[in-house]
């Protein structure tokens, strides 16, 4: 179960077969409806076109958001102008295609893995369908009965003080980074009072492009958990940054500049958030859970879930209705299941993998030190431990987890 909502379940084949996860097991993975190889594809080129352009924006304007929602909305137009009823594309119809699937396929039982978006799939389908679940396996956890605007605050304060915290257990990174936390403040309130723009070559090279850097730009290279800026590399991105080069954090986020336009499914992605994570919190909880997690931090940062800014003005245009009372709650079975974390992911904090554990009897949780989101294709230990788990869910081998340790962080002169 691809994460998102909205990713390419088909682009993870090769990091699942890394993985060894089809070793003595078939493996089947399923575009989700509304994904790229389902029909229909609820792709939104609209909003990758402004997704390019927005490098170069400043991350949080009033006038960004207006040009993201006019995205929005010129996507939502033409998808319900070609017959699409987005109402349909939620994680229950989701869940509910899996439990047909295995019908179709004649399968008695399966085992079900998900990741980050997967897991709350994950666990709404064992909700809802444990028939024929054989086991279920999450990594990067999005606890349905929790998953909000505001909780991403809390996901991006555990992740990011993580790395602190590890850097802090190194030596060399103590020595040479001292102060993180106070020195992410300050950059913070020092971009978001004075944008930088640089014009920089995209990390695969080619023409330069301009990019913004502000304070909410910072935060979201951050909670992109290594797809931009590797943990490893945070500590000497912020100081090289507060000694006034920012070209590392600026190539970061020029990859923006150069999306794969039409592969990812923005139309899942809102279905989904505007229908089951919105809906109950304002935007002034948005902010005050930004505040009690970056204390100092600017309130133009706060403002905005990490990465879904704008999304309450965002889901005015996308209009779907609130789902809520049959989404927002917690799984709880007895079918044997496996809970894999990893304290660096800022997207889905580490902890919630043991607590969603606490209504799942029959589960093991591991937390692995030194990693970001989706687990199990960085960690050589957790995809043992998953494939233990795979041969007996009840009984998992965790031995490896105790010796695992983040990896040395970047030091440079």
């Amino acid at each position: 179960m691809e994460g998102g909502p909205g990713g390419d379940a088909f682009g993870a084949i090769p990091f699942l077969i890394d993985s060894d996860v089809n070793r003595d097991r078939d493996l089947i993975v399923v575009a989700q409806r509304g994904t790229l190889h389902s029909q229909p594809n609820l792709a939104c080129p609209e909003m990758d076109r402004f997704n390019a352009t927005a490098v170069g924006l400043p991350y949080d304007a009033p006038s960004t958001g207006r040009g993201l929602v006019r995205a929005a909305k010129a996507c939502r137009d033409r998808l319900t102008a070609e017959g699409n009823d987005l109402t349909a594309y939620n994680t229950t119809e989701n869940a509910a295609d899996f439990a047909a699937l295995r019908k179709a396929l004649g399968i008695k039982k399966w085992n079900v893995y998900g990741y980050s978006y997967g897991t709350d799939l994950g666990l709404t389908y064992l909700r809802r369908h444990p028939q024929g679940i054989r086991s279920l396996a999450i990594d990067s956890v999005v606890p349905p009965q929790i998953v909000s605007l505001p909780w991403a605050w809390d996901s991006a304060q555990e992740g990011i003080n993580a790395i602190f915290a590890a850097c802090a257990a190194q030596p060399a990174c103590k020595s040479r980074y001292p102060h993180l936390s106070r020195t992410l403040t300050q950059q913070v309130r020092r971009l978001e009072a004075n944008p930088l723009t640089l014009t920089v070559p995209p990390p695969g090279g080619g023409t330069p492009v301009k990019v913004v850097l502000d304070g909410g730009t910072l935060v979201n290279l951050l909670v992109a958990n290594g797809q931009l800026v590797p943990s490893a590399d945070v500590p000497a991105a912020l100081y090289e940054l507060a000694a006034g080069h920012p070209e590392r954090l600026a190539r970061a986020q020029a990859a923006g500049a150069t999306p794969a336009i039409g592969e990812f499914a923005h139309g899942l992605t809102h279905s989904v958030a505007c229908a089951e994570w919105v809906p109950g919190f304002s935007k002034r909880d948005v902010l005050e859970a930004g505040r009690r997690a970056f204390p100092g931090w600017p309130d133009s940062v706060l403002a905005h879930a990490p990465q879904l800014p704008f999304e309450h003005d965002l889901c005015r245009v996308w209009n779907v209705p609130d789902r809520t009372a049959v989404q927002r709650v917690a799984t709880r079975s007895k079918v044997p299941a496996l809970i894999i974390t990893g304290t660096f992911d800022a997207k889905t904090g580490a902890s919630w993998g043991p607590f969603t554990g606490r209504t799942l009897p029959r589960s093991t949780a591991v937390v692995i030190p030194g990693i970001t989101h989706w687990v199990v294709p960085q960690n050589p230990c957790a995809a043992s431990v998953l494939l233990s788990f795979l041969a007996r869910p009840t009984a998992p081998d965790t031995g490896c987890v105790p010796g695992v340790r983040p990896k040395p962080f970047t030091i440079v002169p």
